[in-house]
């Protein structure tokens, strides 16, 4: 079980997935943004993780319960997409439903390179917080996130998370709801103990 951490004159909680003896940044901003707004939830300190797999394997949560913010660029509008880890962004759909919300054909729907990505939010590192009011920019959240009690969001920091209610994190943002995420198609894995079975049959046979 994670340790965790109170801290003092607060009612947030730092929970720790592995004790760490260098002392690690605590995003400023995010925390900031969240006690003004008097959210309930937890500042998750973790080990650095890059991907929201990573994520929830250090954090050893379910992936759909790890959300996965991707920055979009729609014509020359830009927008915070938010969809569970274990689905994938479906471009076409989602053109369909920026179409509608702005009542005009959107013709093109493109996730930026890293640079742009860093010019547009204007951040050094490439962690991207999942809180787009934080770049001004308006959030989107797939409507099969929206169906869970809580979720875990990423912050502006690759060592820290945020975990809350999925319903709090899309009234904070005012976010819109939609369809336009694709379930991952993951392979089958072979397991190890069929294989070795299947060898000791073929020294039988010999």
């Amino acid at each position: 079980m994670p340790k965790i951490k109170k801290i003092k004159n607060s009612k947030k909680k730092i929970k720790t997935t592995k004790p760490s003896h260098r002392k690690i940044k605590l995003p400023a901003k995010i925390i900031k943004y969240l006690a003004k707004a008097g959210i309930k939830h937890d500042l998750l300190e973790h080990k650095t993780v890059y991907t929201a797999i990573d994520a929830a394997t250090t954090m050893r949560k379910k992936v759909d319960e790890i959300a996965k913010a991707l920055l979009v660029k729609a014509d020359k509008d830009y927008y915070m997409i938010i969809l569970p880890a274990d689905q994938n962004l479906d471009m076409e759909k989602l053109k369909k439903v920026l179409s509608k919300a702005q009542q005009k054909e959107i013709k093109v729907v493109k996730i930026p390179g890293e640079k742009i990505a860093r010019d547009v939010l204007k951040v050094k590192s490439e962690a991207i917080s999942a809180f787009g009011s934080l770049y001004k920019l308006p959030v989107i959240v797939e409507k099969k996130m929206s169906k869970l009690k809580k979720a875990v969001f990423s912050s502006d920091s690759f060592n820290h998370s945020v975990e809350m209610a999925v319903k709090d994190f899309i009234s904070l943002e005012k976010a819109m709801v939609d369809s336009f995420g694709v379930k991952k198609k993951i392979k089958p894995a072979i397991k190890a103990k069929k294989i070795i079975k299947s060898k000791k049959k073929i020294i039988k046979k010999k």
